[in-house]
């Protein structure tokens, strides 16, 4: 068990108090709250580094040192073989339509792409963009509707020697199912492809390795893990020498500096240095008990998945928590794994309906009661029409994370219980 006042106290959001009443921050899947070390980063920069990039003088020269050490930071975040791997930009979806004009520079009309019925909308409209423009063809690999787990048995048959890439999310943001990346990764460069990941709903929930993935590009958003509003997207170095770069002329033509467009928020890197700090201290303070499974690993690495080993533990507890008490309540329907045996295969963002009322209609009764939870498709268009639930709002999303307690869980399961018994027969 983490000690959850000691990494509460990280976080100065979760303190504040609304009329005597405390927030319940469950809303983490469309953005977390940030870490202390964030806020310090961010505004040490301003005060003291604030400059643009390459100057000749003091404030310059260190406000470059801090975005190096942004990319070194990420780069072990993520296990990128290099920083010249890691791209900064504005966020996940701005820099996945950048990456896919990119990528099509290499494409023409026949070719194929794949996309899934699982994913966040920032990994498929880039897609079917470029597919439109270059009169590509674009293939659906289905969900299950019972379980909400991508039909990988079909990957195969989609596969063909025409098609260029394969668009899969790690994690679902709208049901927490986490997709066997490694195993479709291997199925796509067998056929020749390469495989864009979206990592979005995955970081802050467990260690993440884009070399043992196999992965070619990878992207994913500080914000969802602690920090700010700050998009990174990771590539294979070779990739990235290769591919083309939509540039001004004075910028580097060598990655990543070519890939990131004009002047860059610093401010916003110093914050995901920040967001690397916490998870540095976490595993210092809360991860000895994962030492010896990462033994083969060294430095700031090693300690990075210390904690994120412990983060990944702790909310499979969550996720045994809040599903098995939603699905104690009459009328409310989970959607996506529920059995507690295949937790390692999804995170602790679950999404339900509950009936008589309206998805939003929960939400704001539990807004109400200050439990901040998410209603809708959350951008997940596609597995939200796949589930019948288009027309009716979408769903309730109620989205943990390691900062979250027990009794803030069952703050929401009682609340959850409350609107069920006061449904008019």
């Amino acid at each position: 068990m983490l000690n959850l006042p000691r990494i509460r106290a990280n976080f100065p959001a979760l303190s504040l108090l609304d009329a005597g009443q405390a927030r319940v921050y469950l809303d983490n899947p469309g953005g977390t709250q940030v870490a202390q070390q964030v806020v310090d980063r961010m505004t040490h920069y301003l005060v003291h580094n604030n400059a643009n990039h390459d100057g000749a003088f003091r404030t310059s020269r260190a406000s470059d040192v801090i975005q190096a050490e942004a990319h070194s930071a990420m780069a072990d975040m993520l296990n990128a073989a290099s920083p010249a791997e890691i791209i900064f930009g504005q966020n996940m979806t701005s820099l996945t339509f950048a990456m896919s004009r990119s990528l099509a520079q290499g494409w023409q009309a026949g070719d194929e792409l794949v996309v899934t019925r699982l994913d966040h909308d920032g990994n498929i409209a880039p897609w079917l963009a470029v597919a439109a423009d270059r009169g590509m063809t674009v293939k659906w690999l289905d969900v299950d509707v019972e379980d909400c787990t991508l039909q990988t048995e079909q990957l195969q048959q989609l596969l063909t020697p025409r098609t260029k890439l394969v668009a899969v999310g790690y994690a679902s943001n709208a049901v927490g199912t986490v997709n066997p990346v490694a195993q479709i990764a291997a199925q796509v460069h067998a056929a020749g492809a390469l495989l864009y990941v979206d990592a979005v709903q995955w970081v802050a929930h467990g260690p993440t390795d884009v070399r043992a993935l196999g992965a070619d590009l990878l992207a994913c958003s500080a914000y969802k893990f602690f920090g700010p509003h700050q998009g990174v997207l990771w590539g294979r170095h070779a990739l990235l020498e290769q591919l083309p770069a939509y540039k001004v002329r004075p910028a580097s033509a060598k990655p990543p500096g070519k890939f990131e467009t004009g002047t860059q928020s610093h401010e916003g890197l110093a914050g995901v240095l920040g967001a690397v700090d916490y998870f540095e201290w976490l595993g210092a303070h809360e991860g000895s008990a994962y030492a010896a499974q990462y033994k083969h690993l060294q430095g700031r690495r090693h300690t990075l998945c210390c904690g994120l080993a412990a983060i990944q533990e702790y909310e499979r507890t969550l996720s045994h928590q809040l599903i098995e008490g939603l699905q104690r309540i009459r009328g409310v329907r989970v959607y996506g794994i529920t059995d507690a045996q295949q937790f390692a295969e999804r995170v602790a963002t679950v999404s339900f309906t509950l009936a008589g009322y309206t998805p939003r209609e929960v939400a704001e009764a539990l807004g109400a009661q200050n439990i901040f939870v998410w209603d809708g498709n959350y951008y997940a268009v596609e597995v939200v029409e796949r589930l019948g639930l288009a027309q009716n709002g979408g769903m309730v999303r109620v989205g943990a994370v390691h900062y979250n307690t027990p009794r803030e869980i069952e703050r929401v399961l009682q609340a959850v219980e409350d609107l069920a018994a006061a449904r008019k027969p």
